[in-house]
């Protein structure tokens, strides 16, 4: 699978990135990497519409000074392009999240191998650190857990190496899925089983815990079968969205059932957790 990676620059950038990345995540955009000039967002090929993003854009041309570029990047090279600029990172002094070839740090609970393709939630966006913020929290010792987009798996591992069980993990992208069984291979992890597929996959399914890190209007779409797959008293973990979006998907959340629990913020990236009433 070809990727298309957008080069965005922006003046003002503090303003313009934030609010570009926003509308384009609407767009099935699935990463967006900032630099000191605006950002690269990153499409599958075959969803890259020049006419929908020329008209997003637009919509700002009053308020900000924008040009763009476009390239495609075939899929055998992406581990060269992730090689090149991947780093550890560390979640709140427990979790390290690392490529093979970086070497294991001591003092951590959590030591997190990740293959560093180009799928999405390799630790070092904002929405993959709530989670796993919010995860740590968590008590999933022996309770059933499902990641959903999973992306590299990253979610599904941590909460495997936090004794959570069974665990199932589903993306609809063959990448992500490929990759994400690579990485548990790499963690030592063969208790959780992967799909390919969307949240009809899930019918029948029960689960203590769900954790979605997705757009939006995916979530929006897909929150009535979340709640449907959640056992009373479990925990439905949502991300992948701005600050601006909470009230829309709260509203949604509790028309459903829930009740509101918590919610972080990192640089307008949002996580909300719910519970299901018991």
């Amino acid at each position: 699978m070809n990727y298309i990676e957008l080069t965005v620059t922006v003046e003002p950038k503090e303003q313009g990135s934030d609010v570009l990345i926003a509308q384009l995540s609407e767009l099935d955009y699935e990463s967006f990497v900032e630099n000191e000039k605006g950002f690269c967002a990153y499409i599958q090929e075959q969803h890259y519409d020049e006419s929908r993003l020329n008209l997003a854009l637009s919509l700002y041309a009053d308020f900000f000074k924008i040009s763009h570029t476009s390239k495609t990047i075939p899929q055998q090279n992406w581990n060269k392009e992730w090689e090149s600029s991947f780093q550890p990172i560390e979640v709140d002094g427990k979790c390290y999240i690392r490529a093979p070839f970086h070497p294991a740090k001591e003092g951590f609970i959590y030591d997190v191998i990740i293959e560093p393709k180009m799928s999405f939630g390799t630790g070092h966006h904002h929405t993959t650190q709530l989670m796993i913020r919010k995860l740590m929290l968590l008590n999933v010792k022996n309770s059933s857990l499902l990641d959903m987009g999973c992306g590299t798996g990253v979610l599904a591992i941590v909460a495997s190496m936090m004794g959570a069980g069974p665990i199932m993990a589903v993306d609809i992208d063959e990448w992500s899925y490929e990759n994400t069984i690579e990485n548990l291979e790499k963690n030592n992890i063969n208790k959780v089983l992967v799909h390919k597929g969307n949240a009809e996959i899930l019918q029948k399914k029960i689960f203590h815990t769900i954790l979605a890190n997705i757009n939006k209007n995916v979530l929006l779409a897909d929150l009535p079968v979340y709640v449907q797959s959640l056992e009373k008293g479990g925990n439905l973990i949502l991300s992948g969205f701005f600050e601006t979006d909470i009230t829309e998907l709260s509203l949604k959340a509790t028309e459903l059932g829930l009740k509101f629990e918590d919610k972080a913020v990192s640089e307008q990236w949002t996580m909300l957790h719910f519970i299901k009433p018991a």
